[in-house]
């Protein structure tokens, strides 16, 4: 039985939530790894979220079923196209389309009913606020809000038992920031996924806005993206 202390990771496979997870882990957290299978366009992403919580020795890896697509208004769990080849300008002008309703809340929602189980006191989430597509919950404001919240709606925190606290490492960093501390962390990116719309094979788009934000941040680090594979019919990367 471990005596070390417990943390929920919220894990998309990603390179953001991956980069999170290592922190964790040098931190010196046991890692509970949660994903979610909400009907996203992008499933394959739960392919990763598992590669990465084994490689990176979560004690457990949870996936829990919510079915989003019922709800749609999003590129990413409705009928609708995802947007390719925007520029950084254009990614920051408005809140996009692959923007999923209230999805962070959602998530954080389960991190902390799991949490209240476990007497876990730490949430780590992967959002960040500079090198990002514009959504209203991956700013700093908005958790610390949903951190104030979840200590007012627990009996953890009501009793003073356990005080929730969201960790966001990353949120002040830029992409190429981020997958410098990964690199340091020893990280291995190849095994992340980060497309929103790729090919049944996996295979990214190369042009959607995750895709774009990946790019220039390993073009910025000066290093090599060891991970993506685009598809053949990739357009040259979009100047930011």
């Amino acid at each position: 039985m471990s005596n070390k202390k417990k943390a929920i990771v919220l894990s998309s496979g990603g390179l953001d939530s991956t980069t999170v997870m290592a922190i964790a882990g040098y931190e010196g957290y046991d890692i509970y790894s949660l994903s979610f299978r909400y009907g996203q366009r992008h499933a394959i992403e739960l392919e990763a979220a598992h590669r990465v919580a084994k490689t990176l020795s979560a004690r457990q890896h949870m996936v829990i079923d919510i079915d989003l697509a019922k709800i749609g208004g999003s590129a990413l769990t409705d009928d609708i196209d995802v947007p390719k080849a925007r520029t950084g300008k254009e990614m920051q002008k408005e809140i996009p389309i692959t923007y999923v309703p209230a999805r962070n809340t959602i998530f954080l929602s389960y991190a902390l009913a799991w949490a209240e189980v476990l007497g876990v006191s730490d949430i780590f989430i992967g959002v960040n606020a500079i090198d990002y597509s514009g959504y209203p919950d991956c700013r700093p404001e908005y958790i610390e809000a949903f951190e104030h919240m979840a200590n007012l709606a627990t009996k953890a925190g009501v009793s003073g038992k356990t005080q929730i606290k969201i960790r966001t490492p990353l949120i002040h960093m830029t992409k190429a920031e981020i997958i410098q501390k990964g690199i340091k962390l020893g990280v291995d990116y190849s095994i992340t996924h980060s497309c929103y719309d790729p090919s049944p094979n996996g295979r990214a788009c190369g042009q959607c806005d995750s895709c774009l934000l990946r790019k220039r941040g390993f073009r910025e680090a000066g290093i090599p993206d060891p991970g993506i594979v685009f598809r053949s019919s990739e357009l040259s990367c979009t100047s930011f």
